[in-house]
């Protein structure tokens, strides 16, 4: 969400972002209705204003008609105030100068690769095959049990997939971050706060049944099972003034994520690569509002995810992101592709982004340094998401006998297992 000052000031640098960042929102309609909000807003504090003046004069004919008037003026504005509100929630981001410009994410730049792409001398399987071979992966009764994309890790996949959690929550710890256990059912203002509302309603999974408060009555306010922790550990510090010397904020979270991919319709339908529910550990950083200082972080943050795939031995590439790949609320976004030898092709694992303040406007977030208040600049990235990180692990080091040899790194959480082999 931008400022609405802003916003004015710098229209034409708005509209060519929202086209760029291909958004629906005409901007002639937000300034429409910011005018005729602000013209209500006048009305109705005038009316008020001579209602009390009116009470104390103990004028009741006069009294009855400006609450009349009221009746008629109080219901306009909360109807033009909630139109407002969807509004301005759609403003994009202006993302960093030099952010290619394009529609899709065929346009992405590659702009770093590393690690080396190994060689066979065998033909290969994916990772379907290994995990059915392995007995490691079972897709049938995943989709038994969930439905499309359901599937059950077992055996040394599950521990696979347990131990890469674990070395990534290890890792984030060393690094200096406050490690948290989210809730993954989060309230509609946490995925406001963090953009995934009103973008992308649709890939979240809503929660029919929101439980009831000690009252004993049903909770109104809609719950939802969150696709990454991003939104509840953003909205811990919602409607919150931090001190400057506690910034910068550095929290990982792990959770369980949902989402219904519906986007997605016809894409990656077989495998672990697009499921609806997955493990992930996810970091965030709440700065100062300096973008030196937050694309500081971002390069920290970014830095820790290409460490952890170095120290797994697998080959990646990161790319810059296009205007029209990188979402609404982005200033900057870089993904991290890893490469799977099945699809001979590099696929997404990480998603590293900048958001500027576009996130602290929505949720009030604001830090204050020596009486002033500001809102903060915040930071997202994947520390590790399973199972699709299981793609490459089995893909890359499998052996010509079908089993897989694990990375060092996770062997201490796999209770004594150095290799997957085929069960006898």
């Amino acid at each position: 969400m931008l400022d609405i000052k802003f916003i004015k000031e710098n229209s034409d640098l708005v509209r060519q972002t929202i086209k760029n960042k291909n958004i629906d929102l005409n901007l002639d309609e937000l300034f429409e209705v910011y005018q005729e909000k602000n013209k209500l807003i006048q009305g109705v504090d005038a009316l008020r204003e001579k209602r009390k003046k009116t009470a104390s004069k103990k004028n009741i004919e006069k009294g009855k008609e400006i609450k009349q008037k009221l009746g008629i003026l109080e219901p306009k504005l909360k109807k033009i105030e909630e139109k407002f509100k969807n509004l301005i929630l759609k403003t994009p981001q202006i993302p960093q100068e030099g952010t290619p410009v394009g529609e899709s994410e065929e346009q992405n730049v590659e702009i770093v690769k590393k690690g080396k792409i190994p060689e066979f001398n065998f033909k290969i399987k994916d990772h379907l095959e290994l995990g059915k071979l392995l007995d490691i992966i079972d897709f049938e009764k995943g989709v038994k049990v969930h439905g499309f994309r359901g599937y059950f890790l077992k055996n040394e996949g599950a521990m696979l997939q347990m131990a890469l959690m674990m070395y990534a929550i290890n890792k984030m710890v060393q690094k200096g971050f406050v490690f948290v256990l989210n809730p993954v059912l989060v309230r509609e203002f946490a995925l406001l706060g963090s953009g995934h509302f009103p973008f992308g309603k649709e890939e979240v999974f809503q929660v029919a049944n929101s439980g009831k408060p000690e009252s004993g009555e049903i909770d109104a306010d809609p719950m939802y099972l969150a696709g990454t922790a991003e939104p509840a550990l953003l909205a811990m510090y919602s409607k919150e003034i931090i001190k400057k010397e506690d910034l910068p904020i550095k929290v990982c979270g792990f959770s369980t994520c949902f989402r219904s991919e519906v986007g997605s319709y016809g894409k990656d339908t077989k495998g672990l690569y697009r499921v609806h529910e997955f493990m992930k550990v996810e970091q965030i950083v709440i700065c100062e509002n300096d973008y030196n200082i937050s694309e500081k972080y971002f390069k920290e943050i970014k830095e820790i995810s290409e460490e952890i795939l170095q120290e797994l031995g697998l080959a990646y590439r990161i790319v810059q992101t296009c205007t029209g790949d990188m979402g609404a609320g982005k200033y900057r976004m870089d993904d991290i592709e890893t490469w799977m030898p099945a699809r001979k092709a590099y696929g997404e694992t990480h998603s590293c982004s900048n958001l500027g303040d576009w996130q602290a406007r929505r949720l009030n977030i604001k830090y204050e340094d020596k009486g002033k208040k500001e809102f903060c600049h915040t930071l997202n990235n994947t520390v590790i998401a399973g199972p699709r990180i299981l793609i490459p692990l089995l893909e890359n080091f499998q052996q010509k006998d079908g089993s897989v040899k694990i990375p060092k790194v996770l062997w201490p959480y796999m209770a004594g297992t150095k290799v997957i082999k085929i069960k006898k």
